[in-house]
């Protein structure tokens, strides 16, 4: 999940529009680097997958997914979410409600890591989204991005990879970077931000290269950069140095739930 953590932090001082950004040239941190929901969310479902192990019953599944995302959710309540997801966050009673949004995509990373065939990755990501964002696309955004990062880890090359994504979920992934970048405007759908973060992953050279490149499209950076970095971790991992640093933008409860989980998959 470094990956996923370190993007969004990346990523946050210019995911607005007017802060947009169409280069691979800049600082890497700043004085406005901060962790955002994206982030929050993402060890939110992590700190769940570990309370539910092995289980496979998924009404208690979705019951500690929506436990936890609003433990941490409600902990962390100045991050940015959106105003959908954060009725969501605070409602004694929380019901799926429609979302396409990209928040299942930058939440799913653990998944990717955390199951050990396809099929089951595909069912528990489909979960993790299903308890707010249950339209088909935002279900779909979280399936192709906890694929990719299974695959990413278990060996399969970028051509296999990008043959898998379009195959199965049927995402353009033909079009370049600098075809994307010139006319790529602000979006927070699954659809238009999860084909955009996975080609970036698709052409970056290594890890921080990736990072970069998912930057410099505009859009909701902190959003394409924690899915592109999700899936870069897993292929190239992440240097040690941007690991250290990302514990200094994070929170005492954050912090362990990362270390639980960089201890549970080593």
């Amino acid at each position: 999940m470094f990956g996923a953590i370190i993007g969004d932090i990346i990523g946050s001082p210019y995911e607005r529009p007017a802060n947009n950004i169409r280069t691979k040239d800049f600082p890497l941190f700043s004085e406005r680097s901060r962790f955002t929901d994206d982030t929050v969310m993402t060890l939110a479902v992590a700190d769940a997958f570990f309370e539910i192990g092995y289980s496979t019953e998924e009404l208690s599944i979705r019951e500690t997914l929506i436990r936890s995302m609003q433990k941490f959710g409600r902990r962390h309540p100045n991050t940015g979410y959106g105003k959908h997801f954060m009725k969501w966050l605070t409602s004694p009673w929380p019901q799926p409600y429609g979302s396409y949004g990209n928040g299942s995509a930058m939440r799913v990373s653990s998944v990717g890591w955390l199951f050990h065939d396809l099929a089951k990755v595909r069912q528990m990501a489909r979960l993790s989204a299903d308890v707010s964002h249950n339209h088909p696309e935002g279900i779909k955004g979280a399936e192709a991005v906890a694929s990719a990062i299974f695959l990413a880890r278990t060996g399969s090359s970028k051509e296999e990879i990008r043959e898998y994504i379009e195959v199965r979920f049927k995402y353009d992934l033909s079009r370049t970077i600098d075809d994307i970048r010139p006319t790529y405007t602000y979006h927070l759908s699954c659809m238009e931000t999860v084909p955009e973060a996975i080609t970036a992953f698709l052409e970056g050279e290594d890890f921080e290269d990736v990072l970069r490149t998912a930057v410099s499209l505009g859009g909701d950076s902190d959003t394409i950069t924690a899915i592109a970095g999700s899936i870069a971790e897993a292929y190239y991992g992440v240097p040690d140095l941007l690991k250290n640093e990302c514990f200094d933008y994070l929170t005492d409860d954050l912090i362990a739930v990362l270390q639980s989980f960089e201890q549970a998959i080593s």
